[in-house]
């Protein structure tokens, strides 16, 4: 899949999300993106189109740069 599919994907259902939930089903579309294998590179293509899918990647992509370092740790 690549940044345009998932850029339309998101703006298709977007107007359909309660506005409460927002974030939380952003968040939990880049779960299951990452769990089907997107690349951090192809994450980074979506950027800049919407603000609550900005947000989750970001989210998304600091808290991948975390798990790496623990993993580090562990390696010493």
């Amino acid at each position: 899949m690549d940044s345009s599919q998932i850029v339309d994907i998101w703006m298709v259902f977007k107007d359909s999300i309660d506005k409460k939930h927002i974030e939380i089903v952003a968040e939990k579309f880049v779960d299951v993106l990452a769990d089907y294998g997107v690349s951090d590179h192809t994450f980074q293509q979506c950027l800049d189109v919407d603000d609550n899918l900005d947000q989750a990647i970001e989210y998304y992509l600091d808290s991948d740069v975390d798990d790496e370092d623990d993993y580090d740790e562990w390696d010493d």
